[in-house]
């Protein structure tokens, strides 16, 4: 299945089952990384599908995927650095709101990042 059909698929019952989630891993995770390209394309299916009945494993693959984003790169290993504050920033606030996901992803980048610019702790306390 390509990305654009999953895609479609998804965003035509605006919900995200496992299957996808096992469809989105294996399609994401070909080259064994995230790329930005790939993480604003799992922020636009969340926005899409923000409160609706998605199944357990989507959360945790946005919440894991975006953090492999973030923290696994060869520019700041373990950070979360200035670009990708920025880019987060702007991605969770797309839809004008921060959503329960959102959130956990939030959470989970405070606990697990060696370094946390300003900008962002200060998003963070203001969103948890």
């Amino acid at each position: 299945m390509e990305i654009e059909d999953l895609y479609n698929s998804i965003i035509a019952d605006s919900k995200v089952d496992s299957e996808e989630v096992l469809h989105l891993k294996n399609i994401l995770y070909q080259d064994g990384k995230i790329d930005k390209e790939e993480a604003d394309l799992l922020f636009k299916i969340n926005n899409a599908c923000s409160g609706n009945d998605n199944c357990p494993e989507w959360e945790m693959f946005f919440v894991s995927a975006i953090s492999d984003f973030l923290l696994k790169d060869d520019l700041s290993p373990g950070e979360v650095d200035e670009n990708e504050a920025k880019w987060l920033i702007e991605s969770i606030g797309s839809d004008g709101q921060v959503d329960k996901l959102e959130k956990r992803l939030l959470n989970e980048l405070n606990s697990n990042a060696k370094s946390i610019p300003n900008n962002l702790k200060s998003f963070i306390q203001s969103n948890l």
